[in-house]
């Protein structure tokens, strides 16, 4: 059952981010920043699990600090442009992208997975949006340039040897923001179509563990649901590594034509091979709920919650098949 309390917060926690991307003043967005945060908190924490209240201290404590580090750069950005630099790094610490990715997957790991959906789309808008503000200063271009090749790198390495779900989730986030860093680089439109395709995969495939409260591999073994919606869950993660021909690959085609336009041969190559660690552990997460059986499981799923969601999920899987038609027909 909903709380009033949380459907109050939800809503502030909107206005708040709102606010952030339609502001015409740093002031105003910076008030948005910290309405998004104070709401969102509350949402988090929980008297009854430390591993949640943990979490919400953490996040609290990081995105308290990049707050100081804005006003900080905001005070002196009228002297001088490198301090625009600073006000960059502060929205990258808020975001969790390389190299204050430290505290992101240890915040997702004591979340539960409607909190792990929002800290990763919603909490994502506010500084990536202010972040595009930033693409004149060459500083701030530069800075997020390096901070996409190395979310590639460390999203890539740091899933590897991961068992945790929620995990693996957070660190294919931080790869799928290096996408997006380039994707912004490339053009505003390419970034948009990029995040509204991953906001979408990633509800979809973090729904479908919610439903099964899977948290861990095990819990996807013998989990007692049916073959079918575990190919279809199997689709959403392939999709959701931009495996083609499923939706997730086409705004990585888009990107990969874009930085082909633009000569950043060295840097696809770098995001292509990370991608293809990435897809890795997520057909290591399909194989581990297809093949692996065990007959004596203490976690089965009594009824199939989800089954309303299969048909939907499918559908947008396969959507991806008739974009490149689309394009074929103009």
């Amino acid at each position: 059952m909903v709380s009033p309390f949380n459907v109050l917060f939800f809503f502030t926690l909107s206005l708040g981010l709102m606010l952030s991307i339609s502001s015409n003043s740093w002031f105003g967005a910076w008030a948005g920043l910290e309405l998004n945060l104070m709401s969102f908190i509350p949402l988090i924490s929980s008297s009854s699990n430390k591993y949640s209240s943990e979490s919400a201290l953490k996040y609290f404590l990081i995105q308290a600090l990049a707050s100081i580090v804005i006003i900080f750069s905001a005070s002196f950005t009228l002297l001088t442009h490198n301090f625009i630099m600073l006000f960059s790094l502060s929205l990258l610490l808020k975001l969790g992208a390389a190299p204050f990715y430290f505290w992101f997957p240890q915040v997702v790991e004591g979340l539960n997975w409607l909190q792990v959906m929002i800290l990763m789309t919603m909490q994502k808008i506010g500084p990536m949006v202010l972040l595009s503000y930033l693409m004149f200063d060459k500083y701030s271009f530069v800075l997020m340039f390096s901070s996409a090749l190395l979310s590639a790198l460390i999203g890539a390495a740091g899933g590897m040897n991961q068992t945790f779900l929620r995990k693996i989730m957070a660190f294919s986030s931080i790869n799928h923001m290096s996408w997006m860093f380039f994707a912004m680089i490339m053009s505003e439109m390419c970034w948009l179509i990029y995040f509204l395709i991953y906001s979408l995969l990633s509800i979809m495939v973090i729904m479908n563990f919610y439903f099964q409260q899977a948290y861990h591999f095990s819990h996807l073994v013998n989990s007692g649901v049916p073959f079918i919606p575990k190919m279809i869950s199997m689709m959403s993660l392939f999709s959701l590594g931009g495996l083609p021909p499923f939706l997730g690959f086409i705004p990585k085609w888009i990107v990969i034509q874009e930085m082909v336009i633009g000569q950043l041969f060295h840097s696809l190559v770098i995001i292509l091979l990370s991608s293809l660690f990435t897809l890795y552990f997520y057909i290591r997460v399909s194989i581990s709920f297809l093949t692996l059986i065990f007959p004596f499981s203490g976690w089965v799923i009594k009824e199939d919650k989800n089954m309303v969601s299969m048909p939907l999920m499918l559908t947008m899987n396969f959507f991806g098949l008739l974009i490149p038609s689309l394009y074929l027909i103009m």
